[in-house]
C-alpha cells in the first residue's frame, strides 16, 4: 500500500473534515490505549467530540515493529461493522467511511456513552445491556449463518473474511501460549502451581485441542471475534459494540462465550474491586447479565430460525434446538479458555489489574482460572444457564 501513511492528529482532522459530515472540526487527541490501533477524537470548535477516527498501524502496537502486522485488518473490520449493522443497526458502531489505501475509518462518535468494562470495574449496573448484547449477537449470527444466507454468498464470505494473522493471534493467545511455559504470560508467580498444572492436565489439554479445532475449523457465522466489555459502549438503554477487527467465519459459540467469559471475569474480580456488600451486590447483578445475555441470545436466534431460516433442511421441526444445545457446549467451553487466557497469558483485563491488593488479586485470579478450567472439562455436564450459575456459585 504505497499511499499508506501514519496519521498525525493534523492529519486526523483534516481526514474527519472530508469524510465525517461535520464541518467545524479543529482538534483531536489520540485516545488508542488498545494493543493494536491509532484512534483518534474529533473536537469541533465547541470543545466537543464529534468524530473518531480509527487507523490500523502496520505492526503490533503494544510489541512494536517487530511484530508486524497485515493492514488488511481494517477491510476486515469496517466490513464486519457494516454487515453487523445491516442486521442490528441499533447495537453496532456506525461507519462512516472506511479507506482501504491508509487503513482509515470514520466512526461515529459514542463519547456520551462509557466503555461497559470500566462501569463494571466500578460498580455500576446497566440492567438492559446484557439482553441488548445478547440481541446483537442473536442478529448478528443468525443473518449470517446457514439458516439465512444463501449458501453460494455464504461460501464466497468465508473466503472474503479469512483473516489469517489476527485469527493466528487468537489462536495462541486463547489455546496455546496458557498451556505452556510462554514469556508473554502474566499470572502472578504466587499461583505457578496451579499455572502449572493447566500444562499436564491431559483432559483439559484435549478439550482445549478441541477446541481450538472447532475453531479452526467450524465457519458457521461471521464472528466478531473479539467480544469482550472493552469493546462495548453503553448508556442508559443504550449499547453499541466496537472494534470488529478479529471477524472472521468460525463458530457461533466462540463469540458467545467470550462475551459470558468477560462478565465472569468481573465476578470474579468484584471483591477486590468494591468493599464487602457492595460486591456481594454486585456479583448478584453479574450472575443476572450472565442470565439474560444466554436467554436472550438463545430465544431471539431460535425465533429468528423458526421465522426466517431459508434452508429447507435447516429449517425442519426440531433442528434449531439442538443446533442451539451444541451451541450451548460451544459456549461454555470457550468461556473457560477466555477466563484461562484473561488471567495467565498476555491479555490481562482491568478487572484484575486494577485490584490494588495484592493478596485478594491473587485470590481473584485462582477463582478465574479455577473457574475456566471447570467449565472446558465439565462443559457436557452443565445443561442449562441455571446449572451454570450453580457452578459459579460453587466456584466461590
Amino acid at each position: 500500500m504505497s499511499q499508506y501513511r501514519t496519521f498525525t492528529a493534523a492529519d486526523a482532522v483534516e481526514y474527519a473534515r472530508q469524510f465525517g459530515g461535520v464541518a467545524d472540526l479543529v482538534d483531536s487527541l489520540e485516545v488508542g490505549d488498545g494493543n493494536l490501533n491509532l484512534v483518534f477524537k474529533i473536537f469541533d470548535t465547541k470543545g466537543i467530540s464529534r468524530i473518531i477516527i480509527k487507523q490500523a498501524l502496520p505492526y503490533v502496537r503494544c510489541v512494536g515493529e517487530s511484530w508486524p502486522l497485515t493492514l488488511d485488518r481494517a477491510r476486515i473490520e469496517a466490513e464486519v461493522l457494516n454487515i453487523h449493522g445491516q442486521f442490528c443497526p441499533e447495537h453496532t458502531v456506525k461507519i462512516l467511511h472506511y479507506d482501504p489505501q491508509l487503513a482509515v475509518m470514520v466512526m461515529e462518535d459514542l463519547s456520551s456513552l462509557a466503555i461497559w468494562r470500566g462501569e463494571q470495574v466500578k460498580g455500576v449496573d446497566y440492567p438492559q445491556a446484557a439482553a441488548q448484547l445478547g440481541e446483537y449477537l442473536a442478529k448478528t449470527l443468525f443473518h449470517t449463518s446457514d439458516f439465512f444466507q444463501h449458501p453460494h454468498q455464504k461460501k464466497a464470505d468465508v473466503a472474503r473474511f479469512t483473516n489469517p494473522e489476527l485469527c493466528d493471534i487468537t489462536e495462541e493467545l486463547f489455546f496455546n501460549e496458557p498451556y505452556e511455559v510462554h514469556e508473554r504470560n502474566g499470572y502472578p508467580r504466587a499461583l505457578e502451581p496451579l499455572v502449572a498444572s493447566l500444562r499436564t492436565d491431559d483432559a483439559l489439554r484435549l478439550n482445549v485441542a478441541a477446541l481450538k479445532h472447532r475453531f479452526l475449523s467450524n465457519a458457521e457465522a461471521l464472528l466478531h471475534g473479539d467480544v469482550h466489555s472493552g469493546s462495548i459502549f453503553v448508556g442508559d438503554n443504550t449499547l453499541k459494540v466496537i472494534d470488529a477487527e478479529f471477524g472472521y467465519y468460525g463458530p457461533i459459540g466462540f463469540d458467545v462465550g467470550s462475551a459470558l467469559g468477560n462478565l465472569l471475569l468481573n465476578y470474579c474480580a468484584l471483591p477486590g474491586l468494591l468493599v464487602p456488600r457492595e460486591a456481594a451486590d454486585a456479583r448478584e447483578k453479574r450472575l443476572n447479565d450472565v442470565r439474560r445475555l444466554w436467554r436472550r441470545f438463545s430465544e431471539r436466534f431460535l425465533a429468528l430460525a423458526a421465522e426466517n431460516s431459508r434452508d429447507r433442511a435447516l429449517a425442519y421441526p426440531g433442528y434449531g434446538d439442538a443446533f442451539m444445545r451444541k451451541i450451548w457446549q460451544d459456549t461454555l467451553g470457550f468461556c473457560g479458555t477466555e477466563l484461562i487466557r484473561r488471567t495467565v497469558g498476555m491479555s490481562q483485563v482491568a478487572d484484575i489489574k486494577e485490584i490494588d491488593d495484592e493478596t485478594m488479586k491473587i485470590e481473584c485470579v485462582r477463582q478465574a482460572i479455577t473457574l475456566g478450567r471447570t467449565l472446558i472439562l465439565a462443559a457436557h455436564q452443565i445443561d442449562d444457564i441455571d446449572a451454570l450459575i450453580a457452578r459459579v456459585r460453587q466456584n466461590g
